[in-house]
């Protein structure tokens, strides 16, 4: 996903630039040790800023989260580049793309339930919310086309399929190793999505 900037926004000085990297750095760091709620009083001391530093870039918590996130959406992006412009299986499309969203998201604790929270309280207008809708439409694709091919349970929608792997998520969030606990279920999920 990229972000779009006005026309009247001056490009950051070098090491205005410099800063905000290692902001976007050391928070991706801490929020894969501590969650996203992690202090963003240590965001800055881990990233050599000072608060103000902190949030002239970023002027709250959802803003820092979703620069880590976009920052690291690339992988998600070009899994589906290559599912819906190749000409490999759609099923195993569709798995590749969804193994590559549950890691993004496993990559920082506590992500999928601040975005489940913020999602049912109603703060549509929240820029990781908006974001999530691009991951819809992104599964509505991919699952549309695997579903094409008869090999995938026809009565499956994008948000559903979309809830098992935030789900995968959110289960494997209290185990010490995260990463190893989504690698351990995600297949059992997918597994599942066969007709």
């Amino acid at each position: 996903m990229t972000t779009s900037t006005s026309p009247a926004a001056k490009p950051l000085r070098a090491d205005a630039r410099r800063n905000r990297e290692t902001v976007v750095r050391a928070a991706r760091e801490l929020f894969a040790e501590q969650g996203v709620d992690a202090p963003m009083d240590e965001v800055a001391r881990r990233a050599g800023v000072g608060a103000g530093t902190l949030y002239r870039h970023f002027p709250d918590r959802g803003a820092l989260v979703l620069a880590v996130v976009q920052d690291d959406w690339q992988v998600v992006l070009d899994a589906e580049v290559r599912a819906l412009e190749g000409d490999g299986d759609p099923v195993d499309d569709l798995d590749r793309w969804l193994t590559a969203l549950a890691f993004h998201q496993a990559s920082m604790r506590g992500l999928v339930a601040a975005i489940v929270d913020c999602a049912t309280k109603g703060c549509r207008d929240d820029p990781l919310v908006r974001h999530c809708a691009t991951t819809m439409e992104a599964a509505a694709r991919l699952l549309a086309r695997a579903q094409a091919t008869g090999r995938l349970r026809a009565d499956l929608t994008a948000p559903e399929v979309l809830d098992l792997v935030n789900g995968v998520v959110l289960a494997s969030d209290r185990h010490s190793d995260q990463l190893s606990q989504v690698r351990r279920l995600l297949p059992i999920v997918l597994a599942g999505l066969r007709g």
